[in-house]
Parts: structure tokens; sequence; C-alpha cells
């Protein structure tokens, strides 16, 4: 046990045993929800669902015991929020491209992330991305999600004017509204696991109906709670068919928004512990960046979209967590849901969109650091926000975005662009082109 205290540094941050594994326990109460929650929206794609827990409790797994080992950091990976949702809504359902293929796009971003990890040039493309740009991303992301969470619960629905509208009262929205004011109360409560309790009750509303009262069943018991994992996803990926040029998009996207999302997260929990080292950078962020780039690769060969450091590891950090210990049990947690595949089935699309439509209302926070009265930063914002909810597409609001961005520059104030910004806001050029239809 001493050596493992030394290794992990328990004296040099005051912490123990027991408060290590009640972190652990913490953060991994607030990020089993995804585990429902992503193998619902890929499923849509028509990947197998009991194969698709598999992955994602095999890479939330892997991803975090080796961010609790490697980088010694107190931070849970997961399939990310918004990739997977880009991933189905956008790649497969939209472009019309084949599950398999869009994982081979995964598998790529993540190669190329790992290289951006090892020779640190993820500041430089940073750099390169206006902040108007980078804070529209994740309100922009947090809309789209949203409008897939009210959207799978049936709560709109196209009008017969082509517009979107409020459906009827069903025992479908019913449960939906029901949760949805659950999670909202738990959530301004600051429940610890709010999304999951919320799961739950939203599965025991529904058990009722079509068994109780009622001519239709909201959810079907399955015969067997246990069963052994599928890993029929396993190398499914396409290798080759993702490096067609129409999947560069595709690769650019996940690639800025990992980068985006791990740099931002990581600021953000080292605030939270005032976690920094002698030169302002987070604790071990070079290390941190690389699991979650090998990780964010393995994914696409193992069947899943880019894992990212979870924001909700604040909770275990709140909690006292301060090693690697606590991604490790984090991650040990997560294993005995290989054997759970029927019980993450059962929960029906509607119970878990609550979850989406939360996800997108605190993923907003970020429209808070736009600058609304300077229009040289408001209209590419405002430009990379609603387009990605309105073409149902991550990258073209990043695209759009940048080359608004670049065109107003070039008019108002030259020396704020760079060569990174240039070479950037080039590669979206030809991204929106190919968009048009023009090249």
């Amino acid at each position: 046990m001493s050596l493992l205290e030394k290794y992990f540094k328990f004296s040099e941050n005051s912490t123990t045993w027991r408060t290590e594994i009640i972190a652990g326990i913490t953060t991994f109460l607030a990020v089993l929800y995804i585990i429902v929650v992503n193998a619902k929206i890929l499923s849509q794609t028509g990947m197998p669902e009991a194969a698709l827990v598999t992955s994602t409790v095999v890479i939330s797994a892997f991803s975090s015991i080796a961010m609790g080992i490697y980088a010694r950091n107190p931070y849970a990976l997961a399939p990310a929020m918004g990739m997977n949702v880009f991933f189905t809504y956008t790649i497969v359902k939209a472009w019309g491209i084949p599950w398999q293929t869009a994982l081979g796009a995964v598998f790529w971003s993540g190669v190329i992330f790992v290289f951006l990890a090892i020779f640190n040039i993820r500041t430089k493309i940073l750099a390169g991305i206006p902040n108007a740009v980078k804070h529209g991303i994740g309100a922009g992301i947090g809309i789209f999600i949203a409008l897939v969470g009210f959207y799978n619960a049936g709560f709109i629905h196209q009008s017969p004017s082509g517009l979107l509208e409020v459906t009827a009262l069903s025992e479908q929205t019913f449960v939906f509204i029901s949760c949805f004011f659950i999670l909202s109360i738990l959530m301004a409560l600051k429940f610890r696991g709010a999304m999951l309790i919320t799961i739950v009750i939203g599965c025991l509303i529904s058990l009722p109906f079509g068994h109780l009262f009622g001519n239709f069943a909201l959810i079907h018991v399955p015969e067997h709670l246990i069963a052994l994992p599928d890993f029929s996803l396993f190398f499914a990926i396409d290798w080759l068919g993702s490096l067609k040029v129409a999947l560069l998009p595709a690769i650019f996207t996940f690639l800025f928004i990992n980068i985006f999302d791990s740099t931002g997260v990581l600021l953000g929990l080292a605030h939270t512990c005032n976690w920094f080292d002698d030169k302002g950078q987070p604790i071990r962020i070079k290390q941190s960046l690389l699991v979650d780039s090998v990780a964010a690769s393995l994914s696409g060969v193992i069947g899943n979209t880019p894992t990212a450091i979870f924001v909700e590891s604040a909770t275990g950090i709140a909690a006292g967590g301060r090693t690697g210990v606590v991604a490790v049990i984090v991650g040990l947690l997560f294993l005995p849901f290989l054997f759970l595949s029927p019980l993450v089935i059962m929960v029906p699309l509607f119970v878990v969109a609550p979850a989406l439509v939360m996800v997108g209302c605190l993923m907003m926070s970020s429209i808070q650091y736009v600058k609304w009265n300077d229009l040289t930063q408001a209209i590419p914002a405002f430009v990379t926000i609603v387009l990605m909810p309105l073409t149902l597409s991550i990258s073209e609001g990043i695209v759009w975005g940048m080359v608004s961005w670049f065109l107003i520059t070039l008019f108002h104030d030259r020396r704020q662009l760079s060569v990174m910004s240039c070479m950037i806001t080039f590669c979206c050029f030809l991204i929106m082109l190919s968009s048009l239809k023009v090249i």
C-alpha cells in the first residue's frame, strides 16, 4: 500500500484511501448515465444496442483507468456527448455514410489527436481559432443536443407547414415532461447522480402503461437482466473507406471538438481545486491529453465515438478526490455493466431525452464569454451557434463561423490574423465549397 500511496502522491495531496474511493464512487454515479444515453443515440445508426453497451463500458473503463494510472489525475473519461449526436444525426443519417465508415473517421481523428498531443501542437491550433467561434461551438452543440432530445421524446415534430411544433400530449410525452421537470429540480438542488436518478424514475413511471392500464406498453421488461458482453462491433471499422475526401469534414470536426472539449474541461477542472503547475498549466496536462487522444482513436476500433474527459469529474474533486485513484475506481465500477446490457436496452429513448436536454442547457454556459456588443465577435459566434441545429451539422457551424470571422477580420483588423488562423480558415473554406456542391 505504501508504494501505491507514494506513486499517487497521497501525502503531497493530503488525501487518504477512504477519501479517494468515496470520490471515485461519487464521480461514477455522476457519469453512469452515459452508458444508457450513448447506446440509445448510436443505436439509431443501425448498430446493435447490446454491442454498443459493451463498447461504451470497455472504452470508458479502459480510458478512465489509463487516466488514473498514467496521468495520475482524478478525471473520468467516456464517449463524449455531442460527438455521438454528430456521428448519428449528421454523418450517418444526414450524409448517408455507413456507420462502419464513420467509425473510420473517429479512428483517424484520434490518430491525428495523438500526434498533436505528443508534439504539443494543440496550443497553436487553439490560438488560431478566434474566441467567438470557440465559445459559439459549445453553445451550438448544446442547442443541437437539446433539439435531438426534444425530437427523440416526441415532444416536437414537423408540422404540415414544414416547421417544428409541439405535439399533442400522449403517454410518452407525459413521461418525458414529468422526467424533464424532475431532472430540472434535482439539478437545481445539486443532487448527485441526478440524471441517473431521473432515468430510473422515468422507467418506474413508464412501467404501469400497457401493464396495469392503457393499451400501449411504454417499457418492455426483458426476461433476463444479465447477458454476456457483445463484442460484435470490435474491428467492424472501414479503415480505407474513411479516408475519402468526403469524410474530411467529419475527421476535422471530431478533432476540433476533441481539442476544445479536452482543453476546456481540463482548465475548468483544474480551477476547481487550483490544480496548476509552475507554468500555469493544469497538472500533467500533456499526459492527460495523450490518454484522451489514444482512447479517442481506440473508440473507433471497438465501435464507438470519441471519448472525452467528463466535466462531471468535478463531483469527485468536490468530494476530496485528488489523485488517479479516483479515475481507477470509476473505471473499475464500469466493468460490471458489461453483463447488464438487457437492463440498459430496456430504457426507452424518451426517458433518456431529458438528460440530453439538460446536457444542452449546461453547454450553453459558454455563451456568456461572447462579447455581444462587438459585432466582429457576435456575428461569427451567432453563425456558429445557429447553423449547428438548423443544418443538423456541427461541422457546418464551425466552417461558416470561421469563414465569417475571417472575412470580417480581413476588413476590420488584419492584425488579428495569424498563419494558423489562415490555414484553418482555408480548410474550412474548402469544406464550405464542398457542402455547397461547388467542388
